[in-house]
């Protein structure tokens, strides 16, 4: 047997988590990746359910299936570390076949890649004999073959896993998808300095991160203090690039929009603003104005031609409740839609009472009446201005937007296949903001450290190319801010 061979027998929960984890545990063929006739028929009847991700990512596998190369094979051209542990007793009578899957890395940089993948069929299990409780038969089974051919077993399901190390049975578990510890993700730093500020030579630091640099003084008694000189900056390609927030958003800022009130929020216009960025993902609490401080932005960059328009979008299906899901609500499509855009219509009627306060042309438009008729029709006007378009997530698929700013509200609520939906679509000098709070998730399938919006956070630690944003401070109500820290 090779010694850097491994032989991974796995468990349906692991392709339902991604089917190209069956890409990253292969590595390049280097080791080898087994399925049972039983794993194979548990993909198959979930493929079908259109309403979870586990129904996706069955369909996902079958379509690598679909296109892959595949032929019966003889026990001999198993991988190596197969052949060498077989057990012939037990195995004489099983069947094999091995596909060759075709994974396209095109839009990671890099090529298709064919993947050796082997199917181990048994007719007859020995366990069903002798196997009494009610449920776990499957998961038996599979044991079986692990226990049969010595192969190390990845699975997801920890009840498993117990079971299957108590008959000896080593064990491993992959979860690509999840995040752990998202409330760590950071984007800032602070550091300290005396005469200029500079970046530390071990400092590591991705676009866009945000930092803060304190000036610090000695006393006459040669004790250090802070002199209250703060300056604050991005790193953008390894180097400082100072924000002027006092000139950006000073008198000289469009009164027309609503100017950003502390720090954080500052940074975000800014960030959003960019003409270096393209993507931005931002998590904050309620009240921390991820909506109002995006759709700011985005006039900014209507009005000066930087984009054609805003794209305002948010999940229409809350997962637990069928009844609230857009085929269910009264009303034509777009007033289905306008019961889920409520962040953009309470931003939007934000702006109008800001502007109202400069312009007379706003007070025309919006005289500031409780008037739900006025109000709606004030709405309505503003986005004919500012052509903001709200869209559904599920008439995304097929198009390509162009020239637009696309806010992507609620991402925690989103799967990491809705999101890859979102960013293909996006067209050429398009900007895009994905933004949620990992704390209010009300999807049955994802979890805090299993959703769209907990991902792209973690991709943009490590990446130059998506900007990463953590809002922390609350400023809508101490009720809200109470409820978003103990519940």
């Amino acid at each position: 047997m090779s010694d850097t061979q491994k032989c991974y027998l796995l468990d349906t929960s692991v392709i339902l988590d991604d089917p190209t984890n069956i890409l990253r545990i292969s590595q390049e063929n280097t080791n080898a990746v087994v399925i049972t006739n039983i794993v194979l028929a548990e993909l198959n009847s979930k493929k079908d359910d259109i309403r979870s991700e586990a129904g996706y990512m069955a369909r996902e596998f079958f379509r690598l299936a679909d296109v892959a190369l595949g032929e019966p094979i003889a026990a001999i051209e198993l991988p190596q570390c197969i052949v060498d542990t077989i057990d012939p007793l037990h195995c004489q009578n099983d069947r094999y076949y091995r596909l060759d899957l075709k994974f396209d890395r095109s839009l990671h940089g890099g090529e298709e890649v064919i993947t050796h993948f082997f199917i181990i069929h048994r007719e007859h299990y020995r366990i069903t004999t002798s196997f009494s409780e009610p449920k776990g038969l499957n998961d038996a089974k599979i044991g079986e073959i692990a226990d049969d051919y010595d192969l190390i077993l990845l699975t997801n399901d920890m009840s498993f896993r117990i079971a299957a190390e108590i008959r000896g049975i080593p064990t491993q578990h992959i979860q690509n998808s999840s995040v752990e510890s998202p409330d760590e993700i950071d984007f800032n730093a602070t550091y300290s300095y005396t005469q200029t500020p500079q970046l530390p030579a071990q400092s590591e630091h991705h676009n866009f991160d945000q930092l803060t640099f304190v000036q610090n003084a000695l006393s006459t008694t040669n004790e250090v203090y802070e002199t209250g000189i703060q300056r604050y900056a991005f790193s953008v390609h390894g180097k400082i690039e100072w924000c002027d927030f006092d000139r950006r958003f000073g008198e000289n800022f469009d009164d027309n929009l609503v100017r950003p009130i502390n720090l954080e929020q500052k940074f975000y216009f800014s960030m959003i603003t960019h003409p270096q960025n393209y993507v931005t993902v931002a998590a904050g609490s309620t009240g921390s104005g991820k909506t109002l401080i995006a759709l700011q932005a985005g006039l900014e960059l209507v009005s000066e031609g930087i984009v054609d328009g805003i794209v305002y979008s948010r999940n229409t299906i809350t997962s637990n409740d069928q009844q609230a899901e857009l085929g269910f609500r009264k009303g034509d499509e777009e007033q289905k839609l306008g019961y889920f855009m409520y962040p953009l219509y309470s931003a939007i009627n934000f702006t109008i009472e800001q502007q109202s306060k400069y312009s007379i042309d706003a007070r025309v438009e919006y005289t500031g009446n409780t008037n739900s008729v006025k109000r709606e029709n004030a709405t309505e006007l503003f986005m004919k201005k500012y052509n903001i378009e709200a869209m559904d997530i599920a008439h995304m698929r097929g198009t390509t937007i162009s020239r637009k700013l696309v806010i992507i509200d609620e991402a925690q609520n989103m799967t990491n296949a809705t999101l890859k939906l979102i960013g293909t679509r996006m067209g050429d000098e398009t900007r895009l903001v994905v933004m949620g709070d990992p704390g209010q998730i009300d999807h049955p399938f994802l979890s805090k450290r299993r959703n769209a919006l907990v991902t792209l956070l973690n991709k943009a630690q490590h990446s130059d190319f998506i900007a990463g944003m953590q809002l922390r401070h609350t400023i809508r109500s101490n009720v809200a801010d109470w409820f978003d820290k103990n519940f």
